[in-house]
């Protein structure tokens, strides 16, 4: 039976039926491309160049980064083919149902900071483009009317786009690809042209401790956050879909527009000093395009993050499911937009600027997140099917409900991974840190590599217990 797209979609977290199950790798990379090309990568590419990277060291950082970790994401997605379920419901297998409430919590702060993350960014785009049309303030802090606005009407898109499901999300994402790739690409030309490339051409390259940190932010602000979101798009593809179909759909999908846009946000960062002072990301478009043109890339801009926050809503509602709150998902997707819409007002109107806090929002969020992806990946290694009834059977009975609810097998490793992890990062707020590890002074602190060395350490403890059911 067909999905309608004109339907909000009623199925929440049990796994699709067999006769559901019709879904291609190609639709899966028109959601990851769509959801990519939003104007977020911009501030990543300036990151980069913050840090001290050329533009060279900007493009490899970008390429491996964002391609590398959208490879695990489509690495996940295979085991969405395999048990027909979202990610995090999937996840019950090796934590245990009350086990997993853990990381489907982590999962759910992840997606509520990067919709949170959208809507600031949507709402600095209508601020930015007021300021050209209206001659009001260029920043959230001195326009706050016009930035509470932004927000509170970028939800509204929000909830009109996520509430209709899987079906509509594949429609919208295919089309979305087409149009605002073309867009994008005829601003990036714009951009090489009026790129000061003298500028560049002076830049001398970092070490490569601040490689690795590029390569780390970088995955972090996109595979990383989207893996534990791998599964629920995926879980409506054939059976008869390879593995390797599915990790190429994610890898190219998503990677060829982040090295597009992150490289286009480290070329106008290394060519302009003022792009790099400024609290306002927007200010990357303001100070390279003709303004007839940057006004209209700024209102273009704010429908490239909706593309990329519905699907997040999307993936929102079926965690606050997973967590056990028993509400229709179109509930679920209100609850969630109440909350980010005021975290993105108070991100708006307290925070001094806009890198500082997100890097360190990604910072933070990748190392539990981390912790999980390894070990969910060494348990694909073992397991390729899930009982469906079992996933949903929060019961003593269940299949997954192992020790008092508990898998310590996995939640143990999950959570010795993040104390020593979280030991290696420095989390602040543009300039004044808030937490420093203690070990965030080595070689493995200074590098940036805390998220991996998270991964690998959940994986290398899981993996010996991995058979085990307690």
């Amino acid at each position: 039976m067909g999905r309608r797209l004109t339907s909000y979609e009623q199925r929440g977290i049990e796994p699709v039926p067999a006769s559901e199950r019709g879904g291609n790798p190609l639709e899966l990379f028109w959601v990851w491309f769509a959801a990519n090309i939003s104007v977020l990568g911009l501030p990543l590419g300036v990151s980069l160049i913050a840090l001290g990277l050329s533009i060279p060291q900007a493009l490899f950082a970008a390429t491996v980064g964002s391609v590398g970790s959208f490879a695990v994401v489509g690495i996940i997605s295979v085991a969405g083919r395999n048990g027909g379920a979202p990610s995090l419901t999937l996840s019950r297998a090796m934590f245990g149902t009350l086990g997993n409430i853990g990381p489907t919590f982590i999962s759910l702060l992840s997606r509520l900071g990067w919709e949170t993350v959208n809507t600031a960014a949507a709402a600095l785009a209508f601020v930015t483009f007021c300021s050209y049309c209206f001659g009001t303030a260029g920043t959230a802090a001195k326009a706050p009317v016009i930035a509470v606005v932004g927000a509170v009407g970028f939800v509204a898109l929000t909830v009109a786009a996520a509430g209709l499901g899987h079906a509509a999300i594949l429609v919208v994402q295919k089309w979305a690809t087409w149009i605002f790739g073309a867009l994008n690409l005829l601003v990036a030309a714009f951009l090489l042209v009026r790129v000061n490339f003298s500028a560049l051409g002076t830049k001398p390259g970092a070490g490569l401790a601040e490689v690795l940190t590029g390569i780390g932010i970088i995955a972090a602000g996109t595979g990383i956050g989207w893996a534990n979101s791998g599964a629920d798009m995926a879980r409506y593809q054939r059976p008869s879909v390879t593995g390797g179909a599915l990790v190429l759909s994610a890898a190219a999908g998503a990677g060829i527009p982040l090295v597009i846009m992150i490289g286009m946000g480290a070329l106008i960062g290394g060519s302009n000093q003022q792009v790099l002072a400024s609290p306002n990301p927007m200010e990357a478009i303001r100070q390279t395009l003709p303004e007839p043109m940057a006004a209209t890339y700024l209102l273009v801009s704010i429908v490239g993050l909706l593309l990329s926050n519905h699907l997040s809503v999307y993936s929102a509602g079926l965690t606050t499911l997973t967590l056990g709150i028993r509400i229709p998902r179109v509930w679920a997707v209100l609850v969630d937009v109440v909350a980010t819409t005021s975290g993105s007002i108070l991100f708006l109107l307290v925070a001094q600027g806009f890198y500082g806090p997100f890097v360190a929002f990604i910072s933070v969020l990748a190392i539990p997140i981390a912790a999980w992806i390894g070990i969910f990946l060494v348990d694909m290694c073992f397991r390729n099917s899930y009982s469906g009834p079992d996933l949903l059977d929060l019961s003593a009975g269940g299949k997954y409900f192992y020790t008092g609810g508990i898998r310590w097998a996995a939640l143990l490793p999950w959570l010795l991974a993040i104390g020593i992890g979280s030991l290696f990062i420095q989390v602040t707020d543009g300039s004044t840190p808030i937490f420093t590890g203690p070990a965030y002074s080595t070689w493995i602190g200074q590098a940036g590599l805390a998220w991996l060395v998270t991964l690998v350490l959940a994986a290398a403890c899981y993996a010996p217990l991995a058979r085990r059911r307690f």
